[in-house]
């Protein structure tokens, strides 16, 4: 579904076989197979074990761990990019650090966002994650999606803002289960899971989704995605 948000940063970065890519909860590993195919060199880091193991299924150098191999050193990539894992996450500012160390000087740092809530159809849907997590730790996935708040994280890192843009994102798919399966897998409802119980979770969904089903049984929800570049001085 992000693919192109994924697009525009490497157009609008020109990665490339001079670009050395380190995706920072890379996922299963889809933006960085994007970059590897302009000839960049890439890697990951991605805490979810299923999810590693499918980015290494896709041949792509991905650790656990805050360093992607023993032998490259921390500050060895010219561009970082965060493009999943800043909504909802329990400290954006420390994300942002990691990235930043990781960051060779005069290089870059992506950090990616929902839009604003009126302008992302998932928005109501992404609700049920936050009606039905109770009193747990789970964060709006919006939280940074209002003006400056992801300019508010570059300072304390030793970043300065670059650029940014706004990504037409659609979330589109072919029934409904496969758009509760989807909504599962972004890893936003997993306090909402904990705390109500997967069944119930997926029921709330079903019935969210209900006024973006189309006559022919697909889903689709209009997105929009805001990117900001980060440059570390050199």
């Amino acid at each position: 579904m992000l693919v192109p948000l994924y697009e525009a940063v490497h157009d609008r970065l020109e990665v490339g076989p001079a670009s050395s890519v380190l995706g920072l909860g890379c996922r299963s590993g889809l933006a960085l197979l994007l970059a590897a195919g302009r000839g960049a060199q890439v890697a990951g880091q991605e805490p979810l074990d299923e999810l590693r193991e499918l980015a290494r299924g896709r041949r792509l150098r991905v650790c656990a761990g805050s360093r992607p191999a023993a032998a490259v050193p921390r500050s060895a990539h010219s561009l970082v990019t965060v493009f999943e894992q800043l909504p909802g996450a329990a400290d954006p500012g420390a994300v942002v650090a990691e990235a930043a160390g990781l960051t060779v000087p005069g290089g870059h740092v992506v950090l990616a966002v929902w839009g604003p809530p009126e302008r992302c159809e998932s928005a109501p849907v992404l609700d049920v994650a936050r009606r039905l997590a109770g009193r747990t730790t789970a964060r709006d996935p919006f939280e940074l999606s209002v003006p400056g708040a992801l300019e508010d994280l570059l300072a304390p890192a030793g970043l300065r803002p670059a650029g940014s843009g706004r990504v037409a994102c659609p979330f589109a798919y072919p029934d409904l289960d496969s758009a509760v399966r989807g909504l599962l897998s972004t890893g936003l409802f997993e306090a909402a899971e904990e705390f109500s119980g997967a069944t119930l979770v997926a029921k709330e969904l079903e019935e969210a989704l209900q006024p973006y089903l189309r006559p022919d049984g697909s889903v689709r929800m209009e997105n929009v995605f805001r990117y900001l570049i980060a440059e570390r001085p050199r």
